[in-house]
């Protein structure tokens, strides 16, 4: 949580650094080189294989040189913060984080619009949401194409739900627990029964909930709207009635008991994204329990990037033609086969190597099928650059009925109090 409050912090006295800076063009209309001529220079985080790739794309293109530099996903973020703000040494092609694309809002200047470029051409290979999301609120700025993305699913303990006499099967277990009244009687069944919580902590519950809303916290105005929302705080007393049932975990994300956690069988569910996979598999190798089905009425995203290209680029278009190649569907699905990248483009999921998928971890059911019901089923939100700080003080409020037994309510008044101070210092 503290991570989060700290995120959006940051992301205000960012944007506001990046509103004050002026783009420096000379004649050529750009604002100078992002590298060496003739070099095509891209920074990534975290793992994506695009090396690969590009390794195959100057091959069929022996004239483009491709540099890509990676760097852990918050170092990335704050280079390409420095690099925006001074006006100069910004590569060519930059992936940014969904959660990150936020920030940029107000430095729509620093971006080519894709859409000049051709993006319009391939924006149906995408699901309408993603590329949602990689726009401006209008709808006339492109920031990015799209990479790959996280829908949620319910990874779910076998052990645990079988013992409070629930079905263990995937299918079976999607039919009993289909609605979030469902869910709850059977989060009161698994605590009775097992004495374990239904779900690791109170973010994920709020999140998943959240994430089915029609609207979250400001409009496409970017006018706040969190307070009056009925779904926002229908999902608030959703997560407070578990808490109050103890069919919440207090397990933070990210920390060592929520880890252990994992591998103990310590709570029934984890409303997790695509790429949880891997990190539930980090933290239980020897686990033969864990299983994957749909969410109650639909689902959402976590997780998920895009590949933008800087104003000051001299070669956007050599940079374009690079990243609409890259994220195609053929490359996609590559992506997906090599690194477990999910894809955003939905034509992948009607593809052989996809609809045939299986995983001997997870039961060998076809993992990639639930996700892919998921991915389309993700409501097209805004959120706005202001997302994360709100978020934080929602989700101290919940900490704050979980661990100290804090009056809802008032919890909840008092960060909706908060959330505006903070924004009027914005």
């Amino acid at each position: 949580m503290k991570k989060v409050l700290k995120a959006g912090l940051v992301a205000g006295g960012v944007m506001a650094i990046l509103a004050g800076c002026s783009s420096d063009k000379g004649d050529s209309g750009t604002a100078g080189s992002s590298g060496d001529s003739g070099t095509i220079d891209m920074w990534v985080f975290g793992t994506t294989g695009y090396e690969k790739l590009a390794e195959a794309y100057m091959e069929e293109n022996p004239d483009v040189d491709i540099n890509i530099q990676t760097t852990e996903m918050g170092d990335h973020h704050n280079n390409l913060f420095t690099a925006l703000s001074a006006g100069q040494g910004a590569p060519d092609i930059a992936m940014i984080e969904v959660g990150e694309i936020e920030r940029y809002r107000d430095a729509q200047d620093r971006f080519v619009n894709l859409y000049d470029l051709g993006a319009g051409d391939v924006q149906d290979n995408y699901l309408d949401w993603v590329w949602n999301v990689g726009g401006n609120a209008e709808g006339d700025f492109q920031f990015g194409l799209p990479t790959d993305i996280g829908p949620t699913a319910m990874y779910y303990r076998t052990d645990v739900v079988g013992e409070a006499g629930y079905p263990t099967d995937p299918a079976e277990l999607a039919a009993e627990v289909d609605t979030w009244d469902k869910y709850a009687t059977f989060a009161k069944d698994i605590a009775e029964a097992t004495g374990k919580p239904v779900v690791d902590n109170a973010e994920l519950i709020f999140n998943a909930k959240r994430d089915q809303a029609s609207e979250h916290y400001f409009n496409r105005d970017n006018e706040l709207i969190v307070e009056e929302n009925a779904e926002i705080r229908e999902a608030y007393d959703y997560t407070v009635e578990l808490i109050q049932a103890d069919a919440v975990g207090n397990m933070p994300l990210w920390t060592p008991e929520w880890g252990q956690g994992m591998a103990e069988g310590s709570y029934a569910t984890l409303l997790g994204p695509a790429w949880m996979q891997g990190v539930v598999k980090g933290n239980a190798p020897d686990s033969e329990e864990w299983m994957i089905t749909t969410m109650p009425e639909g689902a959402g995203n976590w997780g998920g990037s895009y590949l933008t290209i800087s104003e000051e680029s001299e070669q956007q278009e050599e940079a374009y033609a690079f990243i609409e190649w890259l994220v195609s569907p053929e490359n996609q699905l590559e992506s997906f086969k090599d690194m477990g990248l999910f894809p955003s483009t939905p034509a992948v999921y009607e593809e052989e190597e996809f609809t045939s998928y299986t995983d001997e971890y997870f039961g060998d059911i076809n993992t990639a099928a639930v996700f892919a019901e998921a991915a389309e089923q993700v409501n097209d939100v805004y959120k706005g650059r202001n997302y994360l700080l709100v978020q934080g003080e929602i989700m101290m409020a919940l900490d704050n009925v979980l661990s100290s037994g804090g009056d809802p309510d008032q919890e909840w008044e008092d960060a909706m109090e908060r959330i505006k101070q903070r924004l009027e210092r914005e």
